[in-house]
C-alpha cells in the first residue's frame, strides 16, 4: 500500500515506530483486528481525507486480497478481523477500498460475512473443468509411467484412465484443485490404509464416490451419532488404535457390549467401513478421516486428545487381565487362537504407553504396575508378560524419579531377552527398551558400563530393523543419541561424528512423520551444537540454531517435546553470544529460558537445566548491564538448580560451580562476607566431586584460591590462606607447568599468596620461594610467546 499510495507511507511509519510490537507476531496483547486498523485502515483513510488527488484510485478504489483465511487456527481471532473489517466499512461507506477473501466454506467465517454489503460468490462456479482435466492429465500421466502395476495394465488393456472414466472424474470434483490432488493421491495408492481394493484401476471407482466437502461432510456424519452413549469413547479409539479391530474386538477393549458399538457406527458408514459380522475389522473409508479426528482446530468436539491413549493402554491391561483370569493359559497358546482384542493388547499396549508418555499421572503409573503384576501372578515365567511389567515398571520409574523401580525394571527386561529367541519379530523393542533404561540409570549414577551396555543394544535393534522396517528411524535415533551421550562422558570424537551422521539419517527417514519429525531436528540440532563446542566451527553453530527452530516449529504449545527445544535452542543462543557478543542473543536465549519455566509442570526434574541455564544467562547480563536484580535473580535461578542435584548426581558439579560464581559476583559488588563463605563452601564441594584429572577442577581451584584470598583478607584467618596456598600449588603442578600460558597468572598469585604469609608470621624461609616465583613470572611476561598471549 505504502508503493502504490505514497502518501500513506509516513502515516504507516509513525504507527510503527509508535508501536513497534505491530511488527512482531509475537506480541499477544496486539490483535490482528488491532494490526489491520493501525497499519492499513487508519492510513489509507488519512490519505485519502488529506485533500490530496491521489493517481492510483484515479481508475477505481484500491483492492487488498486476503488469500488462505481458513487456514488460520486461531478462529476467534479470524471472527475479529472480519468484524473489525465490517465496522470498519459500515463507519466508512464510501471509502474507495475493497477487500477480496478467498476461503474454504467455514462456518466461522461464512457466519460472520453473511451481511449486507458482502457479496458472496462461490468460486467452483468460475473454475474450468478443462484446468483440472489438463491437471489430471499431467499427475496421471506421470504416475502411470512410474507405476509398474499400471504399465502392466495399459500393456494388456491399452488406455487408462479411458476417456469416459477421466470425464466422470472431473465432473465429481466440481472444479477443486485440492480435492483433484487429493483424489489422484487415493487412485495411485497413497493414503490408501484402510482400504482393501489392492491397485489403482480398483480404486478408481471408490474414487468416484468421495465427497469433495470431506471436513464438513465429516463433521456433519458424526454429529448424527453424537449423542448416543460411548460415542466420543469409541470414536476417539478407533482414531487412535494401532491397527484396526473388528466391532466385538473394541467392544471387548473398551469393556462395553458389541451392540454398543454398533450403535455408534450404524450411522457412520459413509465414513467408516463397518462390516457385517463382528470378525472383520472396522476401517476408514479414507486416512483423511484420522487426521481430521486428531487434528483439534478441524474437528472441534468430535477431536480425538492425545491423552486418550492412557485410557487405551489401561483398557490394553485390563483386557489382558480379564482374559488371563477367564484363561490362565491364554498366551501359551499359538497367536492365532489369542481373541482379538487380547491379541491387541499383548502386542500394543506398549505403543499407547509411549504416545501417552506426557499425560500419565503417578497414580496411574502405579496402578498399571499392579495391574502388570496382577497379570504376571497367573501365568508366571511368561515372556509377554514380564515385558509388559517390565514396561510398566520403567514409566513409573522415570514418573517418580524411583531407582528401585528402575533397577527392577532393568532385571525385568534382561529377564525377557533371556526367554526371547535371537530372531523373534519383538527382541528389537526389547533390546531397545533396555537400552533406554541403561541410559536413565546412566543419567543418574553416571555408570560408564550402563551407557556402553546400551549403545551395545541399541546397534543390535539396528541391525535387526533393516532397511525398510518402519522402527528402523527409531533405533538409528536412539543409537544416535546414546553416541552423543558417550561422546559427553568420555570425549571421542569418533562418537561425536557416528552420532550426527546416525541422526541425520533419521531425520531423513522420520521427515515424513509428524510424530517424531519435530524431535529429530532437535536430536541432530544438539549433536551438531556439541561439535561446535569441540572445534569451534561457526557453520556447525548456525546450523544447530537453525535446526532448534526448526524443532520449535513444528512444536507448538502444548506440545511434549516443546519444553527440550526450548532448552536447547536458549543453550544454543548462549553459544553465539559467547561467540559473537551480540546482545540479541543474549535476550533471546533469557526469554526462551523464561518460556520454558513458565510451560513446565512441577516438579519436573528436568527443570534443574533451565533454571541453571537461565542463571547463568542472567549473571552474563549483569556482567554487560550491571543491573542488580539481573544478579539477584541468577542467584534464586542457581540455587533452584542446584536444589534439583541431590549429592552424588553427576550434574551437582556444575550447578555447585555456577551458584558459587554467582555469589562471588555478588561479594564483590556489596562485600557481604556470607556471600563469600557460601562461595567458598560450593567450591569445596565440587572440587571433592570432581577429582584430578577432571577438566573443571583447574577453574575451580582458580576461583577458590581467589575466594580464600578474598576471605583471609577480611578475617586473617590464617587456615584459609594455607589452604590457598595449597590449591595454587596443585594448579602449577598439575595444570600449568612450565611453557604453559596460563603459568604467569598462577605464579604471581603464589607469590602474592606467600607474602601474605611472611607478612603474618614472618617466616624468612618464605622469601627465596617469593623472589624465586616472581624472577620466573617476570622472564615469562617478558618473552614474546606471552606477550602475545
Amino acid at each position: 500500500m505504502a508503493v502504490v499510495i505514497p502518501e500513506t507511507e509516513p502515516i504507516i511509519r509513525s504507527a510503527v515506530q509508535g508501536n513497534p510490537g505491530l511488527l512482531r507476531q509475537d506480541e499477544g496483547d496486539i490483535s490482528l483486528r488491532v494490526r489491520m486498523q493501525c497499519l492499513v485502515y487508519a492510513p489509507f483513510k488519512a490519505a485519502v481525507q488529506g485533500g490530496t488527488t491521489i493517481e492510483a484510485l484515479a481508475q477505481g478504489p484500491l483492492l487488498t486480497v486476503l488469500d488462505g483465511l481458513d487456514e488460520c487456527d486461531n478462529k476467534d481471532e479470524v471472527q475479529e478481523l472480519i468484524d473489525g473489517m465490517l465496522l470498519f466499512f459500515n463507519e466508512n461507506p464510501f471509502i474507495p477500498l475493497r477487500v477480496f477473501i478467498t476461503s474454504r466454506v467455514e462456518q466461522h467465517i461464512q457466519s460472520r460475512l453473511s451481511v449486507p454489503g458482502v457479496q458472496l460468490d462461490n468460486l467452483m462456479d468460475h473454475c474450468s473443468d478443462d484446468d483440472i482435466a489438463t491437471f489430471l492429465d499431467i499427475l496421471f500421466e506421470d504416475g502411470c509411467r512410474r507405476n509398474p502395476i499400471v504399465q502392466a495394465y495399459v500393456h494388456q488393456h491399452g488406455e487408462w484412465p479411458a476417456q469416459g472414466d477421466q470425464r466422470k472424474l472431473v465432473q465429481h470434483i466440481g472444479g477443486s484443485f485440492i480435492f483433484a490432488s487429493a483424489v489422484f493421491k487415493f487412485i495411485m495408492g497413497a493414503d490408501t490404509e484402510g482400504n482393501h481394493a489392492t491397485t489403482p484401476m480398483d480404486r478408481l471407482p471408490l474414487a468416484l464416490k468421495m465427497n469433495p466437502g470431506l471436513d464438513g461432510l465429516y463433521a456433519q456424519t458424526l454429529a448424527g451419532s453424537e449423542h448416543l452413549p460411548h460415542f466420543s469413547n469409541i470414536i476417539s479409539t478407533i482414531a487412535l488404535l494401532e491397527a484396526p479391530l473388528p466391532t466385538s474386538g473394541i467392544a471387548e477393549l473398551l469393556g462395553i457390549r458389541t451392540y454398543e458399538v454398533v450403535n455408534v457406527l450404524v450411522n457412520l458408514q459413509a465414513i467408516i467401513q463397518v462390516p457385517g459380522t463382528d470378525d472383520i475389522p472396522v476401517t476408514l473409508c479414507h486416512t483423511s478421516l484420522r487426521d481430521f479426528l486428531t487434528t483439534q482446530s478441524r474437528s472441534g468436539s468430535f477431536f480425538a486428545p492425545p491423552s486418550h491413549h492412557v485410557r487405551l493402554f489401561f483398557c490394553c491391561l485390563e483386557c489382558q487381565f480379564k482374559q488371563l483370569q477367564r484363561d490362565p493359559e491364554l498366551f501359551i497358546r499359538p497367536t492365532e487362537q489369542i481373541p482379538a482384542a487380547a491379541s491387541y493388547a499383548l502386542g500394543y499396549s506398549r505403543a499407547h504407553s509411549n504416545d501417552g508418555q506426557s499425560f500419565f499421572q503417578l497414580s496411574e503409573c502405579d496402578a498399571a504396575v499392579r495391574l502388570c503384576r496382577a497379570a504376571l501372578a497367573l501365568q508366571p515365567g511368561t515372556l509377554e508378560l514380564i515385558a509388559a511389567l517390565a514396561n510398566a515398571v520403567h514409566t513409573y520409574a522415570n514418573r517418580a524419579r524411583s531407582a528401585p523401580h528402575l533397577v527392577e525394571a532393568i532385571s525385568l527386561f534382561r529377564e525377557a531377552l533371556k526367554l526371547q529367541p535371537s530372531r523373534h519379530l519383538d527382541r528389537p523393542e526389547l533390546l531397545h527398551n533396555l537400552g533406554s533404561a541403561l541410559v536413565n540409570r546412566h543419567m543418574r549414577t553416571g555408570a560408564m558400563a550402563d551407557l556402553e551396555d546400551a549403545v551395545s543394544l541399541h546397534r543390535e535393534a539396528l541391525i535387526l530393523r533393516p532397511s525398510p522396517h518402519s522402527d528402523r528411524g527409531l533405533s538409528i535415533s536412539c543409537l544416535g543419541n546414546t553416541l552423543l551421550d558417550l561422546y559427553r562422558r568420555v570425549g571421542t570424537i569418533a562418537d561425536l561424528e557416528e552420532a550426527i551422521s546416525l541422526l541425520r539419517e533419521a531425520l531423513e527417514i522420520r521427515q515424513s512423520s509428524r510424530q517424531f519429525r519435530s524431535r529429530s531436528f532437535g536430536n541432530l540440532g544438539t549433536a551438531i551444537l556439541a561439535r561446535y563446542r569441540r572445534t569451534g566451527t561457526t557453520a556447525d553453530l548456525e546450523e544447530a540454531i537453525s535446526l532448534h527452530r526448526e524443532a520449535l516449529r513444528h512444536q507448538p504449545p502444548p506440545h511434549p517435546n516443546r519444553l527440550l527445544s526450548l532448552d536447547d535452542l536458549g543453550f544454543a543462543f548462549q553459544d553465539r553470544y559467547l561467540r559473537t557478543g551480540t546482545m540479541a542473543d543474549l535476550e533471546d536465549a533469557i526469554s526462551i529460558h523464561r518460556e520454558y519455566l513458565d510451560l513446565v509442570r512441577f516438579p519436573n526434574p528436568a527443570s534443574w537445566r533451565v533454571h541453571n541455564d537461565l542463571g547463568n544467562a542472567l549473571l552474563k547480563r549483569f556482567q554487560r548491564a550491571g543491573v542488580m536484580a539481573d544478579l539477584e535473580e541468577a542467584i534464586s535461578m542457581c540455587r533452584e538448580a542446584l536444589k534439583h542435584r541431590p549429592i552424588h548426581h553427576p550434574d551437582r558439579l556444575l550447578a555447585l560451580k555456577n551458584l558459587g560464581t554467582a555469589l562471588l559476583h555478588r561479594y564483590k559488588c556489596t562485600q557481604i562476607l556470607a556471600d563469600l563463605e557460601e562461595a567458598i563452601s560450593l567450591y569445596r564441594e565440587a572440587l571433592e566431586l570432581s577429582p584430578f584429572p577432571h577438566p573443571q577442577r583447574s577453574a575451580l581451584l582458580h576461583y577458590l584460591v581467589l575466594s580464600l584470598q578474598s576471605v583471609y583478607v577480611r578475617n586473617r584467618t590464617f587456615s584459609h590462606l594455607q589452604e590457598a596456598i595449597s590449591h595454587c600449588e596443585e594448579l602449577l603442578v598439575s595444570y600449568y607447568p612450565v611453557g604453559h600460558q596460563r603459568r604467569v597468572v598462577e605464579l604471581r598469585s603464589l607469590a602474592s599468596l606467600l607474602q601474605l604469609s611472611f607478612d603474618a608470621r614472618g617466616n624468612t624461609e618464605d622469601l627465596p620461594r617469593i623472589a624465586t616465583l616472581r624472577e620466573e613470572a617476570s622472564q615469562l611476561a617478558a618473552s614474546p610467546m606471552e606477550s602475545a598471549t
